[in-house]
């Protein structure tokens, strides 16, 4: 049935139902939209992790009841993080220790779209000059077919840029 807490001797309805909302506008009382932080997630540094191990080996060797459960109560852990940490060591990873970084690893290096689009550049500036010296080329001969000088390229007219010389013509 219905969780039903009584105050006063009146049964309160559960909160989220429609009579608890229409309770709650009769009375006046402003509902806060209280939206619980999201918990985050501990990570534990390798000191850390080698101080508790020391110190539950420490409480096993005691021989106290309970000396362990006192330890992760008091650090707030549970007896899987013991067994993992544990098994780190053991296998001598001390790098084993120290937490990971979560989540999917990238597929790529950081800077392989900024290398792809450079090379792309590169390639399409290495087909322009190919097709620019051909085109120098074929005016070149055809220039000497027909007899003509070309004009040789001034300084000026490499600071002006390629539109410079074809007015000029």
């Amino acid at each position: 049935m219905l969780n039903m807490v009584k105050k006063n001797g009146v049964a309160l309805p559960r909160e989220g139902t429609a009579s608890a909302v229409r309770e709650a506008a009769l009375s006046g009382a402003v509902e806060s939209p209280s939206t619980p932080a999201r918990p985050k997630r501990r990570a534990f540094t390798a000191a850390y992790k080698q101080r508790v191990l020391r110190e539950a080996d420490a409480a096993a060797a005691s021989g106290q009841d309970g000396a362990i459960g006192e330890l992760l109560r008091r650090e707030g852990l549970y007896s899987s993080h013991l067994t993992e940490w544990r098994r780190a060591r053991d296998a001598g990873e001390l790098a084993g220790l120290t937490p990971q970084k979560r989540g999917r690893k990238p597929s790529k290096p950081a800077l392989a779209d900024e290398i792809a689009r450079l090379q792309r550049q590169v390639a399409k500036l290495e087909q322009d000059l190919y097709k620019a010296n051909t085109i120098v080329d074929v005016q070149k001969k055809l220039a000497s077919l027909l007899g003509e000088t070309l004009p040789e390229p001034t300084a000026e007219d490499f600071a002006r840029g390629p539109e410079s010389s074809r007015r000029r013509r």
